[in-house]
């Protein structure tokens, strides 16, 4: 059986995307069946991040209009036999989106695929209404970052969660700065999850892999780094494993491991 998430923020600029981007690349690796949906019409970003921006042909719109049928809109990912994107309409507008049509695309995904994600608008305009309105069995992701802003949207984007009946919302802390933690400057994963009422799925530090991996079109688990680590643990919960949480900021990290994870690496890999 599948399992089905919604990767949704308060706001953007979170890394929502890109943390969906590369938690489908990690399961794909490791050999499950993975379809990612790109839902932000008019603003799509998964076919850049995955390498596919000169390979689209048809589209999410295009599937929900009945121009294509679905299997011809779905793009392999190179060298990832098993990830498929359903790409965004990049002209489009959010009230073309029907509900209904993409509650019947996410039933027919859910017969082959292992692992359905869902890239959600960032917000809580019709964009994200309408994926909340045709998905009541997706399991909501709320990417956020450790500041009183972000966490002030995610709590409207929480209630938002709660009025449609759908699973409870996972919390999955991004950008996090061990040094600020520790010195009482940010707030940790943990507090941020307390806050928000809501179970802590991961928490990923601040690294500049992101950085590298969005400039070099690359995925950021390419780099020897704590992100990575810190996704093949966000991973393992996703599979249902039990994985215990590091202790980032609660005490400072030493001088030589923080220099050694100043440049990521990059590391060759083979599907």
């Amino acid at each position: 059986m599948s399992e089905s998430f919604l990767f949704a923020s308060g706001k953007g600029g979170v890394g929502k995307s890109v943390l969906a981007a590369n938690l489908a690349v990690l399961l794909a690796r490791s050999g499950s069946r993975v379809v990612l949906i790109d839902a932000d019409l008019g603003l799509r970003a998964q076919d850049l991040m995955l390498g596919l921006e000169n390979d689209i042909v048809y589209d999410l719109l295009d599937v929900v209009e009945g121009v294509c049928p679905l299997e011809q809109a779905l793009l392999p990912v190179p060298s990832l036999a098993r990830l498929l994107l359903l790409p965004a309409a990049q002209f489009a507008r959010v009230k073309d989106l029907d509900p209904r049509a993409l509650k019947k695309i996410l039933a027919r995904l859910r017969r082959d695929a292992d692992f359905i994600f869902v890239d959600c608008p960032a917000g809580l305009e019709r964009g994200l209404r309408n994926v909340l309105n045709a998905g009541a069995s997706l399991t909501p992701v709320l990417v956020v970052t450790p500041d009183d802003l972000c966490i002030r949207d995610a709590e409207r984007v929480s209630a938002l969660l709660q009025d449609k009946k759908l699973p409870q919302a996972r919390v999955l802390v991004n950008r996090l700065q061990p040094d600020l933690v520790h010195a009482g400057l940010m707030y940790s994963a943990q507090t941020v999850a307390q806050v928000l009422d809501l179970p802590l799925l991961g928490e990923v530090p601040e690294d500049q892999a992101f950085c590298l991996a969005l400039l070099r079109h690359r995925y950021a688990v390419d780099y020897v780094c704590e992100a990575e680590k810190a996704l093949t643990r966000i991973v393992a919960r996703l599979r249902g494993e039990d994985r215990p949480f590091p202790s980032y900021g609660r005490r400072r990290t030493p001088f030589l491991r923080r220099h050694r994870f100043a440049k990521p690496r990059e590391v060759k890999r083979y599907s």
